[in-house]
């Protein structure tokens, strides 16, 4: 059997309330991972506009099929002829927004694309409060791409927090997953490492996620950590904290093999019910 290695890179940015810069910005850094090496190159979540702002996301939103972001990356993938995961954009869809994930070829068709399962909405202790739901609307279906260089597992950003989804990409063939990130300051310095490398140690398959980093525009403030992760935990790159910029590595999927082999807990997985002892074990609330 032929090796099958490719050099995946991950994006990381600082997208701000300007939609035109931050397309510039993701296309440079395309064409910056494509220079350096790359086949595949992952942006962030919400590549395009990064806007707290309910008023001000929907005066720039668009349907995908006009969206000059996704115009532009499809582009350069022909340009460049690397294939292009843009993380995220924020995309019309009915009266609401779909948070879209879209895989570009290196002839810059579109090979498919995910709307976001799992909606922010939360109350951290910092005080910072989120409803993702009041704005977009979740996808019903998880995605597994079958690609000339491996097949990707496609999620978004909190989808990180849920490891049956990343189980049952794995299960359905899924040797790289993906989670790209606008992940708060705050949560992100109490899980984003841990997560990231979980689920590749459960599903014994890498984990590629570019990340937004720094303060906002809008206000906000963002882990960064782009990560690329092997399919036995260990970090083979990650970008830091804040900065942009473009971090690459090598994906052997001979490795993906060779995890599932010496840990096969895909195959071991069993069904089960859920017994409940004693007056004192009540639901949760």
């Amino acid at each position: 059997m032929p090796e099958r290695r490719f050099t995946a890179a991950c994006l990381q940015m600082r997208s701000g309330r300007d939609p035109g810069a931050n397309r510039d910005a993701a296309v440079a850094g395309v064409r910056e991972a494509a220079k350096s090496g790359a086949h595949y190159v992952q942006t962030p979540e919400m590549t395009s506009l990064v806007e707290r702002s309910r008023e001000r996301l929907f005066a720039h939103v668009t349907a995908a099929e006009q969206d000059p972001t996704l115009a532009g990356l499809r582009q350069t993938a022909r340009d460049t002829g690397v294939m292009v995961h843009v993380g995220s954009l924020a995309v019309r869809s009915g009266d609401k927004i779909a948070n879209r994930a879209f895989l570009i070829g290196a002839d810059g068709e579109i090979l498919g694309s995910y709307d976001k399962l799992h909606l922010f909405d939360v109350d951290l202790p910092s005080g910072e409060r989120w409803r993702e739901s009041a704005t977009y609307t979740g996808g019903a279906c998880a995605v597994v791409a079958a690609t000339p260089l491996a097949t990707l597992g496609l999620t978004i950003c909190y989808d990180i927090r849920f490891p049956a989804l990343y189980r049952a990409l794995a299960e359905a063939g899924a040797e790289v997953l993906t989670a790209p990130a606008c992940f708060t300051r705050q949560t992100g310095e109490a899980h984003w490492h841990i997560l990231q490398r979980a689920r590749a140690i459960e599903t014994g398959a890498f984990m590629i996620s570019a990340a937004q980093g720094g303060i906002h525009e809008d206000g906000r403030e963002t882990f960064g950590h782009s990560m690329i992760v092997d399919p036995w935990g260990r970090v083979l790159a990650d970008a830091g904290g804040a900065e942009p910029g473009v971090i690459l590595a090598e994906i052997d999927l001979a490795q993906v093999a060779d995890a599932r082999a010496r840990i096969p807990a895909l195959q071991h997985s069993r069904a089960f019910t859920v017994e409940r002892i004693g007056p004192q074990v009540q639901a949760a609330q």
